[in-house]
């Protein structure tokens, strides 16, 4: 059972999950009293509502099966998603009267039905997920640090549904822990019922590889090379297989010419819908930012654009200006003002870059712009770093709701240019969407960027 078919499963269910629960919520309520049209009149306006629920359970990570795990990082991501849900349709009902039905007690009622439901569901499915459910079986030919790696990762998360029968090397130095000699791949191949075997070495240096390989054609079995595994399970670029020929081999920049286009265009109108609904706060804001403290409103500094083009990035200023030499924010740096404070909390300081976006210099999603002088420097030490100015720099990106907090230090950018490369090779409208959306919850718990 492949991870998407699981997600389907998943999604299924909680839609079932919603319908019965309302089901029983109208039983309880009109208990001797329930008639078939209770349920006609209320089956829209809840499908209504329902729909924004499953918007908010996905952007909450709901439908992201490293979450799928009865812990409490589950339980707390599921309790903050049933609270958002509930305040939305509360707004919903009260701001939509014309709809004909009184949901107060009936919402309430639902609520807890539902949170008792999914409770139920959810963990069922977690611990199928984790103990029930078929199990992909994988084969690794070669060892690294790489599938080491992978490995921990079926090992932290058995509940992605992989179970590793073997890995083969034919180096003796890796033939510790469990490692086989290569030369047993053939009865390895034949004496375990596997899915895939991931490939970290070439089958191109090994003629005996090759033909271990040719005769388990009839097992039906899926080769898939090291990099595009990791990807696949991590959503990050493996930069230790990286060299040009990726680029050259990933970068089909030609079948992205009307993502492109249609990217620019919905740019444009977001941010113009966004500058327009949101100016009557900048004026606000920008009356506070001067109260408190003595310069200017916006805090303008250079950043490389697209293909290394330098630009003026805009934020609101959230640091006092005495004494300031514009160092690299510090934890507990005292130069940030209280409501600068405030502002960085929220994001709400990163509003001005609309401006950024409707002259073409940023997108909403894309690899942070970086200052000129430090990504000049990281050019020097990691290699391709520079490579990530291919697309324009975003508002927000695949590292800023990955629940990390990466520095610009060498290490942490590193780690940064693993999920840069990641949205640049897989970059789609869908892709964006989940970004975005998911940004949304990522601010909203106030955590990574």
């Amino acid at each position: 059972m492949n991870n998407n078919l699981k997600k389907l499963i998943l999604l299924g269910g909680d839609v079932l999950t919603l319908y019965f629960s309302l089901y029983l919520t109208l039983i309880i309520r009109y208990w001797g009293s329930y008639k078939p049209e209770i349920w006609s009149a209320h089956f829209w306006p809840f499908t209504l509502i329902f729909i924004f629920w499953l918007i908010i359970f996905y952007i909450s990570n709901l439908y992201s099966l490293n979450l799928a795990v009865n812990n409490l990082s589950f339980y707390q991501a599921a309790g903050r998603a049933l609270a958002i849900a509930g305040f939305v349709s509360l707004a919903f009902f009260y701001l939509t009267p014309q709809i004909g039905i009184a949901p107060k007690r009936n919402l309430f009622i639902y609520i807890i039905v539902f949170g008792a439901v999914f409770y139920l569901w959810r963990n069922f499915y977690n611990w199928s997920l984790k103990s029930y459910l078929p199990k992909r079986n994988i084969g690794v030919v070669g060892y690294n640090n790489l599938v080491a790696e992978i490995i921990n990762e079926f090992k932290q998360k058995p509940h992605l549904g992989y179970a590793l029968s073997f890995v083969v090397d034919d180096r003796p130095e890796n033939q510790t822990n469990g490692v086989r000699p290569i030369s047993e791949l053939e009865k390895l191949l034949k004496e375990n019922k596997l899915d895939t075997v991931i490939l970290s070495s070439d089958p191109h240096q090994s003629e005996n590889l090759r033909a271990a390989l040719f005769n388990a054609l009839h097992r039906r079995i899926n080769y898939v090379s090291l990099p595009n595994f990791y990807e696949a399970i991590t959503g990050k670029v493996p930069l230790d297989n990286l060299n040009q020929m990726w680029f050259l081999e990933n970068l089909n920049e030609n079948n992205k010419i009307w993502f492109n286009r249609l990217k620019f265009i919905y740019d444009i109108i977001l941010a113009l819908l966004i500058f327009v609904v949101t100016l009557p706060f900048w004026l606000i804001i920008a009356v506070i930012i001067k109260l408190e403290s003595s310069g200017p409103i916006f805090f303008i500094m250079e950043r490389a654009g697209q293909n290394n083009k330098i630009f003026k990035l805009i934020k609101f200023r959230t640091m006092k200006e005495e004494g300031n030499d514009h160092s690299p924010t510090r934890a507990g740096d005292k130069r940030i003002t209280k409501f600068g404070g405030f502002l960085r909390k929220t994001r709400l300081d990163e509003l001005p870059q609309v401006i950024n976006i409707l002259r073409n210099e940023m997108s909403f999603v894309g690899p942070r712009p970086e200052r000129p002088e430090l990504a000049l420097e990281l050019e020097k030490q990691i290699p391709f770093y520079g490579q990530r100015t291919l697309v324009k720099p975003g508002l927000t990106g695949p590292d800023q709701i990955s629940g990390e907090y990466h520095s610009p230090s060498l290490k942490d950018s590193l780690k940064k240019l693993q999920y840069d490369l990641f949205y640049i090779k897989n970059r789609s409208l869908f892709l964006d969407l989940s970004i975005i959306l998911k940004t949304i919850a990522t601010v909203a718990a106030r955590k990574g960027m």
